[in-house]
Parts: C-alpha cells; sequence; structure tokens
C-alpha cells in the first residue's frame, strides 16, 4: 500500500478551503491515501500556523514539499490531476510556474489571511 500523502493547508483561506475541498471529493471518491490537515497541525510539521499560512505544503514519503513541489506531489498521487504536475513539470513550465506561485499567487492569498485574521 501505498504511503499516505498529507496536505496542510489554510482552511480560513476561501480560495485554498474551495480548492482542498475538490482534491479531498476526489480523493475519496478514489480512495487516495491522503490526509489534509488544517493549519492547526502545523506545529506537527515542525512549522508555526505563520509559516503554514504562507503556502500549501505537503508531507510525502518522509519530506514536507512547499508551494509549487507540494502541490505537484500532490497532483502526481492523483491520477486525474497527474497531468497538471507533468505539465508544471516541463523544462520551460516549471520555472515560470514556480515564480508565479511563489511571488504573485501565495503572497496575494497570505496577504489576505493576515486582512481576515485582524478583522474585528
Amino acid at each position: 500500500m501505498a504511503e499516505e500523502t498529507r496536505v496542510l493547508y489554510n482552511e480560513t483561506c476561501p480560495v485554498c478551503r474551495f480548492e482542498i475541498d475538490a482534491y479531498r471529493r476526489r480523493a475519496l471518491a478514489d480512495g487516495l491515501p491522503i490526509r489534509f490537515d488544517t493549519l492547526d497541525s502545523a506545529a506537527e510539521w515542525g512549522l508555526t500556523n505563520d509559516q503554514a499560512a504562507r503556502q500549501l505544503h505537503v508531507w510525502q514519503d518522509g519530506r514536507v514539499l512547499s508551494g509549487l513541489a507540494a502541490f505537484r506531489a500532490l497532483w502526481l498521487a492523483m491520477p486525474r490531476w497527474r497531468w497538471l504536475a507533468s505539465l508544471t513539470g516541463l523544462p520551460i513550465l516549471r520555472p515560470l510556474s514556480e515564480w508565479v506561485y511563489a511571488r504573485i499567487l501565495a503572497p496575494l492569498l497570505y496577504r489576505a489571511h493576515l486582512r481576515r485574521m485582524h478583522r474585528p
């Protein structure tokens, strides 16, 4: 049996929650060994809640992956999403995809997270 893949995500982020809910439904439907952890589990991962909220993290094969590497590991663990892992792994697209996620998408979502946390 394949080792369980664990996903650490920010459940307070509507975008993150929507995407992870889609992955969770697919994983359940396909009987995949994928567990989804919320920020409350960050300490188990050796991360602070703030570190965990900055980007997606995946624990696979005893390693914690972050950012696009985490997404690619998750997609590879899900047969219907492997095409996206392959696409984002292409020599020209991989650096571009990593840059867009690390420099644009993750920071935007993190800043929105900080705004949500500081609302009265």
